[in-house]
C-alpha cells in the first residue's frame, strides 16, 4: 500500500506535566523532561537505542511534542548501540530523522562511551551512558540556532559530522570491550555502516530502508502479545513525504467497508481496562502521520482509527462521543484512566479521527 503526505498539522490535547531541571548531565535526567540551558527551556526526550521499537521512544516524543513552555523540542538518539556479542546491534535509520523533521523535533545524534557488564549474561553489556561533554557542545549550538528542525537535522547528517560520530562510537566500544573484557560485535560492522551512510544520501536512505523493510516484513507476519487482531488484516504501508522520507509501517487492522478504507492502529491489554499510556501514545504518534495522509493509492475515501481493546473491559464506545461520561460511570476506571479517556475524546475531536474502544466495527 502506497500513500503520500504533503503537509503536517496536529492539535495535541493530552498533556502530561514534564519535570523541569537545570541541565548538568544527560545521563541523570529522566527519559522525558524540560531542561533549562543557557537561558532557554527545551523539551527533551531520550532514546535508549536508534531502533524505534525499543522502550517507547515515540511515546516520549509525543509527550514533549508542542510543549507550551519550550523554546525547542529536542530528542537525543544514539547513532549506534552495541549491546554485546550476545545482545543486539542497532543503527540509526534515515527515516527516523526524516520523521522527527516532519514533527519539527530537533535531533541530537550522539554516542555511548560507558557501560557495565551484564550481571547474568556473558558477552553482554548494560547501563550504557552518553558522552555528556559532546551533548553539551551540541546543546550550545542548538540554543543559538535559528533555523528549522529540518535544517538542523540535515546538518546532523552531513558526512564529516556522521564520520566523526561513528568514529567516536567505534573507539568508545573498543575501549569498553577492552576494559570490561567482554566480546562485542565485530567493529567491521561499524566500518561498513560508516561507508554506507557517508557514501551519499541515497546510499544512507537505501541502507536504512532495507532494514526498515525487513522489520516491516517481520512485523506483518507477527502478532504481538499486546495486540488483539481479528477485525481486519495486517497491511504494509509505505508513506512518502516532501522531505524525501519514506516511512515503512505495518497497519494492525485494515478494513474496507462501504467503499471506505479504515486504517487502525491497535493496542491491547490483557489485564487492564485500557492499554498502557505508553502504548496509547505510541499509537498516537503514528496517527499524527496517518492523519496527515493526502492520499492512498487506489482508495478514494479513508479513515484513521486508534483501536483500544481489553480482555476485561465489557463495554464499548467510539470516540469522539457525547456519551463518554456515562461510559466512564459504567466501568471501574481509575482516575488516571478517566483523565486519559477525556484527553483522547478531545484529541479525536480536534484532529478528526476515531478511537474505537472495545469496538469491533461490525
Amino acid at each position: 500500500m502506497q500513500a503520500q503526505i504533503q503537509n503536517f498539522s496536529y492539535q495535541k490535547c493530552w498533556r502530561d506535566v514534564l519535570e523541569e531541571f537545570d541541565f548538568e548531565n544527560i545521563n541523570i535526567l529522566p527519559s522525558k523532561c524540560l531542561i533549562n540551558f543557557e537561558g532557554k527551556t527545551l523539551a527533551l526526550s531520550k532514546w535508549v537505542s536508534p531502533k524505534r521499537t525499543r522502550s517507547y521512544p515515540y511515546a516520549r516524543v509525543y509527550d514533549t511534542f508542542d510543549s507550551p513552555k519550550a523554546n525547542k523540542i529536542i530528542t537525543i538518539i544514539p547513532i549506534i548501540k552495541d549491546e554485546g556479542f550476545n545482545g543486539d546491534m542497532d543503527y540509526l535509520q534515515w527515516d527516523t530523522i526524516s520523521l522527527m523533521s516532519l514533527l519539527n523535533v530537533y535531533v541530537i545524534l550522539c554516542f555511548y562511551d560507558y557501560a557495565e557488564t551484564h550481571p547474568t549474561r556473558k558477552d553482554k553489556i548494560t547501563n550504557q551512558k552518553f558522552n555528556n561533554d559532546y551533548i553539551i557542545k551540541q546543546l550550545i549550538n542548538l540554543v543559538n540556532y535559528h533555523q528549522s528542525a529540518l535544517h538542523w537535522n540535515l546538518n546532523q547528517l552531513e558526512n564529516n559530522h556522521l564520520l566523526s560520530l561513528v568514529e567516536n562510537a567505534k573507539n568508545s566500544y573498543q575501549k569498553i570491550e577492552n576494559s570490561l573484557h567482554v566480546k562485542l560485535h565485530n567493529s567491521q560492522n561499524i566500518d561498513k555502516f560508516a561507508q554506507k551512510i557517508t557514501k551519499d544520501r541515497e546510499s544512507f536512505m537505501e541502507f536504512s530502508r532495507q532494514k526498515a523493510k525487513d522489520a516491516q516484513n517481520r512485523e506483518s507476519l507477527t502478532i504481538q502479545p499486546k495486540e488483539q487482531i481479528g477485525i481486519g488484516k495486517k497491511e504494509k504501508i509505505t508513506i512518502n513525504n516532501y522531505l524525501g522520507g519514506q516511512y515503512f509501517f505495518t497497519i494492525d487492522d485494515v478494513i474496507f467497508q462501504d467503499n471506505i478504507l479504515y486504517l487502525c492502529e491497535s493496542k491491547h491489554s490483557k489485564n487492564a481496562l485500557l492499554p498502557s499510556n505508553d502504548d496509547i501514545k505510541d499509537g498516537l504518534l503514528k496517527l499524527m502521520l496517518y492523519n496527515n495522509l493526502s492520499n492512498i493509492s487506489g482508495f478514494k475515501d479513508f479513515k484513521i482509527v486508534l483501536r483500544l481493546t481489553s480482555d476485561i473491559l465489557k463495554n464499548s464506545i467510539v470516540l469522539p462521543s457525547k456519551n463518554l461520561e456515562s461510559f466512564i460511570e459504567n466501568n471501574a476506571f481509575s482516575s488516571s484512566q478517566i483523565q486519559t479517556l477525556n484527553a483522547l475524546n478531545l484529541e479525536s475531536v480536534n484532529n478528526h479521527f476515531e478511537i474505537w474502544i472495545n469496538n469491533d466495527f461490525f
